[in-house]
């Protein structure tokens, strides 16, 4: 179909619906492993990593995790190892994931409904998993294999409060995070040093010959020991160091956060936490992360005749709200431009913060909303611009949303509404809802972060290749 037949919108979907599709991690784990019967599995990511196991030995493989993408993950595990022909006995194992994501589609892999859907935070039937999963890498012997996978939102679907803490506690320090803006950095600093499963709490019960993890990264930057919250890593943060973050955010003398205080103080005494000698060999591979998807997705814009230029951010990026009105004055300096060598479609990736308003005046959205709705008041009318901002995972936030889409008519339909009001009080799903402009993808079963598109007409033809 020519350019011409085609609208700003259907294309920047086109291009972010092809950026999720290359972290479906049946697709990764497909071309990630490699069985050789009955002598040996490799296991390789693109990237060059690879672990080799030798089957020869092999007693039982034991899988185990959790993550929006757990569900995928369990699948693409499943098929691949198909080829081994093990046993129900010796292949098993169960993951945490969103309640919305279990479904009758593994035969050995246990998929537990960790918390419900679309909200991000520790339940008890997470915690439960998490225990089963610490008992079954305990009771592992020399020739079992335990393979961990890990995508994003593990931390909340894998709770285990550590001694003086309660999973109430948790829940409360999670939200006080949340509404101070910390990034994700921030926030598994401290919930690594409140449990017994993250902070490399699962690595040090496990009694197997060989620990292997797959990650889904949707930590910029790929900092293992933060992605899930590091459960088969080792911490280079410390309790001081959550206490710092607490204290940054102004966090450290408020009521409902005093137990958690308290054990922070508590484990970051000389002694506090004794060493326990780590008994298995341990490899983490990163299968996939939002490079993946940025890259993919400027593979089907050269596709769709688009000139285009890529970013992925390397860290937090701050605030949505300047992350979007950044993106808007891009997209106007592009639409401007008058040579046809400039790009016209800027693909990004990254995970911004949000500053809640206080609950009394807090609507509903979630950050990509946010940011798109950043961008619409910065855009005005959005001639010749159209921008798509969404998690990867098919979640924004508190809502059935994973984003929203910009352009000159979502701009018309919104004509007249207050923007900045609903910008202020973190309000911006009814205005996109109002104006049929949610990026609604229902779960995804991936996770590497956010992904936007950007494209702009400029009055130039192109063709699909």
């Amino acid at each position: 179909m020519a350019r011409g037949e085609r609208s700003l919108r259907d294309d920047a979907l086109c291009i972010w619906r092809a950026g999720v599709a290359a972290v479906a991690p049946e697709r990764l784990l497909a071309e990630a492993i490699r069985v050789d019967a009955p002598r040996s599995l490799a296991i390789q990511t693109t990237r060059g990593d690879s672990v080799e196991i030798d089957l020869t030995r092999l007693g039982r493989l034991l899988v185990v995790g959790g993550g929006k993408a757990g569900a995928g993950m369990a699948r693409g595990i499943e098929a691949a190892f198909a080829p081994l022909g093990l046993g129900a006995e010796r292949l098993t194992g169960l993951l945490s994931v969103p309640a919305d994501c279990v479904d009758a589609s593994t035969e050995r892999i246990e998929l537990v409904a960790g918390r419900p859907p679309g909200v991000n935070e520790p339940r008890p039937e997470g915690a439960r998993a998490a225990q089963r999963m610490l008992e079954l890498a305990a009771a592992a012997g020399p020739d079992d294999v335990v393979v961990c996978l890990l995508s994003g939102g593990g931390s909340a679907l894998l709770p285990a409060p550590s001694e003086g803490v309660t999973l109430a506690d948790k829940v409360a320090v999670a939200k006080r995070l949340a509404a101070a803006g910390a990034d994700i950095g921030q926030l598994n600093t401290v919930r690594q040093h409140l449990s017994r499963f993250k902070g490399g709490g699962l690595l040090r019960a496990c009694n197997a010959g060989r620990l292997v993890t797959l990650v889904l990264s949707d930590v910029l930057g790929d900092p293992l020991d933060l992605i899930a919250s590091g459960p088969t890593v080792a911490p280079r943060t410390t309790p001081r160091d959550a206490l710092e973050v607490l204290d940054g955010l102004g966090l450290t003398s408020e009521s409902d956060l005093a137990a958690v205080v308290a054990a922070l103080r508590s484990a970051e005494r000389p002694g506090a936490r004794s060493r326990v000698a780590v008994r298995t060999r341990s490899d983490t591979l990163v299968l996939a992360n939002n490079a993946t998807a940025v890259d993919a997705a400027g593979v089907e814009a050269e596709r769709l005749g688009y000139s285009h230029a890529m970013h992925c951010a390397g860290a937090s990026e701050g605030a949505a709200e300047e992350v979007g009105r950044s993106l808007a004055a891009m997209a106007l300096r592009m639409r401007e431009a008058n040579r046809q060598a400039e790009p016209d479609c800027l693909i990004t990736g990254g995970e911004p913060t949000v500053e809640l308003a206080p609950p009394e005046v807090r609507g509903r959205g979630g950050r990509n909303q946010q940011l798109a709705l950043a961008a619409l008041e910065e855009l005005g009318g959005c001639e010749s611009i159209a921008l798509v901002s969404g998690g990867t995972d098919g979640e924004d936030g508190p809502t059935d949303a994973a984003g929203a889409v910009v352009d000159a008519e979502v701009a018309r339909r919104l004509a007249g509404a207050d923007l900045s009001d609903a910008l202020r009080r973190n309000d911006a799903y009814p205005l996109f809802d109002s104006a049929d402009a949610l990026l609604r993808t229902g779960p995804t079963h991936t996770n590497v972060c956010d992904l936007r598109v950007v494209t702009v007409d400029r009055g130039m033809p192109r063709t699909t290749a």
